[in-house]
Formats: C-alpha cells, sequence, structure tokens
C-alpha cells in the first residue's frame, strides 16, 4: 500500500514548527500539516516570504523569525517559541543549504555543516523542554541520499578549513543528521514520550538545486524530469515520519523508487557509518561545545 497524505491522520490540537517552511519541501511539509489541522508554525530566516507562504496556506500558520546561520537568532526564537506556546507536538528540522561556495555561519561555523547541523543540534536542544511533556511528541530531521557521497565526520576539519569540497561538506552535514537523530533517540528513549526519526526526500526538485556545479546544472534540466520528483512527493517521507503512528524512535524514511530517489515514502536504512554509537556520541559532544547548548536529556 502507497502512502500519501491522504494518510495523514488528523493534526487537530497539534503545535508543529517547520524550519525553512517558506518554500520546497519545507512549505509542502507546513501546508499538509495545516490542511490537517495541525497549528503551524512556518521558522524562517525571511519573515516576509514566511508571511508569503503562511497566506497561501489554509489553517492556523504563524511565522517565527529563525536564522539557523546565528546562534544568537536561535537563542531567540527559542525564547519567542516559550513565550507564545506551552507545548510543541512536531518539531521539523527541514531547513538546509546545499552545494555553496565556501562560506561562514555568523559564528564561524562552515555554512553547510553550521547549517544543517549544528543549527538544528541548537535549536532542537533550546526547544526539547516544550516536547518533552507533550505524550506522542517528536523530533523530525530532514537527511539526505548524500549522506552517502563522500561522506564522513572530519572531527580533524569540521569546519573545512584545511580543504573545502562541496560536495563532501554537504555529505558530512547530512550524515551528521542522521547521527544526530540516532544518539537523540538513545537519549529520549527513557523518557517514553518525545522520539527522534528522520527522513529523506530522494531527488526532489527544489531551490536547493540552485548551486550545483557548473556541469550538473548543465545537465539537470534534461534528466531531472526522469530521476527527481516534485516537492508534494519529496515532502512525504517526512510527512510519514510526522504523522503515521506506526513510526517508531530512530527510524528512517525514504523514497521507495530505485537508489531511494523517487517515490512513495518506506521505512529505509542509511550507511553504516550513521549508527556507529562511537561517532553519534563525538559528534554530539563537540557539537555541544560548538553551539554552547546542553540538552534536556
Amino acid at each position: 500500500m502507497k502512502w500519501t497524505e491522504r494518510d495523514i491522520p488528523d493534526q487537530k490540537g497539534r503545535v508543529a514548527v517547520v524550519t525553512g517552511a517558506n518554500t520546497g519541501l519545507g512549505f509542502e511539509t507546513a501546508r499538509a500539516l495545516a490542511e490537517h489541522g495541525a497549528t503551524v508554525v512556518l521558522a524562517v530566516r525571511d519573515v516576509e516570504k514566511g508571511r508569503q507562504a503562511a497566506a497561501r496556506m489554509s489553517g492556523d500558520v504563524t511565522v517565527q523569525q529563525l536564522d539557523l546561520t546565528s546562534l544568537e537568532s536561535i537563542r531567540a526564537a527559542a525564547a519567542d517559541l516559550h513565550g507564545t506556546h506551552t507545548g510543541i507536538d512536531l518539531l521539523i528540522n527541514n531547513a538546509g543549504v546545499m552545494y555553496p561556495p565556501k562560506q561562514t555561519t555568523r559564528d564561524g561555523f562552515e555554512l553547510q555543516f553550521g547549517t544543517n547541523h549544528l543549527g538544528h543540534f541548537a535549536f532542537t536542544g533550546l526547544v526539547l523542554d516544550l516536547l518533552l511533556p507533550v505524550p506522542g511528541s517528536r523530533v523530525v530531521t530532514v537527511s539526505s541520499v548524500a549522506h552517502r557521497i563522500r561522506a564522513g565526520i572530519h572531527f580533524d576539519d569540521l569546519q573545512s578549513e584545511r580543504s573545502y569540497s562541496r560536495v563532501a561538506a554537504y555529505g558530512q552535514s547530512k550524515l551528521a543528521n542522521l547521527l544526530f537523530t540516532y544518539e537523540l533517540q538513545h537519549r529520549l528513549a527513557s523518557r517514553g514520550t518525545t522520539i527522534s526519526v528522520a527522513a529523506h526526500p530522494g531527488l526532489a526538485n527544489t531551490d536547493l538545486m540552485r548551486n550545483l556545479p557548473a556541469a550538473m546544472r548543465v545537465i539537470s534540466p534534461v534528466i531531472a524530469p526522469f530521476i527527481s520528483q516534485k516537492p508534494e512527493m519529496g515532502a512525504l517521507p517526512t510527512l510519514r515520519a510526522a504523522t503515521d503512528p506506526a513510526v517508531h524512535g530512530a527510524q528512517y524514511y525514504g523514497p521507495d523508487g530505485m537508489g531511494g530517489s523517487r517515490g512513495h515514502p518506506k521505512l529505509v536504512e542509511s550507511s553504516p557509518e550513521s549508527y556507529d554509537r562511537t561517532v553519534q556520541q563525538r559528534l554530539w559532544t563537540v557539537s555541544e561545545n560548538l553551539t554552547g547548548v546542553k540538552f534536556p536529556a
């Protein structure tokens, strides 16, 4: 049986925070949750674009400023959410950057590792206390098939200061998303209320593609229709991870098509390294030290 948006249970009474929700996968995830009754917070860097996105959705949708490249902004957003919500049912760590030229965040982290992993690590840690009291709450972190491509956690050069490859740096950040997901679940297991799960969209045709290397940009319009899928389909693994009652902690959902590039969501396996507890724990400690964020779990 193919899982679709029609399989999303009623979300009335649930609060969902979706990062990067003004476009692409985040927009489709937020839209679907709102249409099924959730109170949805679009956590976005550009508030005006967030408002424009919210205007295109039906239901209870608000906008929260969040710049994942700034620990100051992350702390401010977390404080705002504590002021406006007594609990959160779903935290969807969706926002990300892919293949940019070498850049750093405001705090000096390599842009992809800093945004995709460290930004979400810090944000999750700062709002987790809003999820822990809520039965059935979930943290869903969006990874990528790229967590297998030239990917490793380079503890001796996490910020790509000695050598930068946009492909390898993206792979590292997406592998970090999975290591974080699994280690968070280990820490949440004894609580019995909140679970941590992951998803990937396959090859979704979104704005993330704008920084593809030149050679890939040339051929992408030709091959994309055959190997990629629309954002509505790419969002389904995240939506299933967030709402399917059968989901368990530390599971990973992705498309069921060849190579996981497209299709309907199913339970999938990630790379062997992503399950390495030693790497999970080491990355967690490093992430705490870099962000200054300690988790309440």
